[in-house]
């Protein structure tokens, strides 16, 4: 039976990590390795997305808390990889650059494009009250380094949603032009919302990850009563967009995946292997 990580400071690191797992202390059953790698490429997808900004965020101060909420999130991404990839005896960095397209179990609103600076805050909004729910209720999982990881990263988590709502008020509440496009950026954003919500049947078809895995489903009525009063002290407007269909977690994509991965993954996929 493999084994799960005893001491939850293993998953403060992902070199703990890799070390607990290399000293087969630590293992994922499959099923939460599946659990653990949807999670993991959703903080991987959105964490490039953001490292996009850098030298090209509108104000100075901007590349910097940009590139440190990448940092926090690639932080995530390294530790969730480094446990998923525990079950099949593969790295992070096999996971994040030697997979294709449709490997990939991100949430489709992680690998939305930047568009411009207000669409970046609207992603960002969104997928950071997603997280901040999510997190703080999988500190309570069952599997103690799920449940680490999820520690770590809410302390994390609650600087980067201060930041997006902050930037949701400064560009809501500013010009007719900001005003404009924020509302712009929040209804482009909002297709990708529902799928969030979506159970993930795939990985816990037989009830492998009761105790473990976070219901999405319950998540959705935080959500609704958060992101709507905050819009609304943006003096904005609660989109009323349908919903894209999603599938994130079973391999679907929007267009926008494929090429953000090809420029992801082209160095490591040039010279395989090889150290810096």
């Amino acid at each position: 039976m493999p084994k799960t990580s005893r001491a939850s400071s293993t998953a403060l690191t992902p070199e703990a990590l890799a070390e607990s797992i290399a000293a087969e202390e630590t293992m994922a059953p499959e099923p939460v390795a599946l659990y653990a790698l949807g999670l993991g490429d959703d903080a991987l997808v959105l964490a490039h997305r953001l490292g996009e900004w850098i030298t090209n965020a509108p104000e100075l101060e901007e590349d910097v808390a940009l590139g440190n909420i990448a940092l926090d999130l690639l932080g995530h991404a390294r530790s969730l990889l480094t446990y998923a990839g525990s079950a099949w005896g593969r790295s992070e960095d096999d996971l994040a650059y030697f997979r294709g397209e449709s490997e990939f179990r991100n949430r489709q609103l992680f690998e939305q494009p930047n568009g411009d600076f207000a669409q970046t805050i609207a992603r960002q909004l969104y997928a950071s009250v997603h997280f901040d729910a999510l997190y703080r209720a999988l500190r309570l999982s069952s599997d103690p380094t799920l449940a680490a990881i999820a520690a770590k990263a809410t302390k994390e988590v609650d600087y980067h949603l201060d930041h997006s709502v902050q930037w949701l008020l400064r560009l809501g509440l500013g010009t007719e032009e900001s005003h404009r496009r924020m509302q712009r950026g929040l209804d482009a954003m909002w297709p990708f919302v529902d799928e969030l919500f979506h159970p993930d049947a795939a990985t816990d078809a037989a009830g492998a990850l009761d105790g473990v895995a976070v219901d999405p489903e319950p998540l959705r009525a935080a959500f609704d009563d958060r992101v709507p009063r905050l819009i609304a002290d943006a003096g904005l407007t609660v989109p009323t967009i349908p919903f894209a269909r999603g599938g994130g977690r079973e391999g679907r994509h929007t267009e926008a995946l494929g090429p953000m991965l090809a420029e992801m993954q082209v160095l490591a996929r040039a010279h395989p292997g090889v150290t810096w």
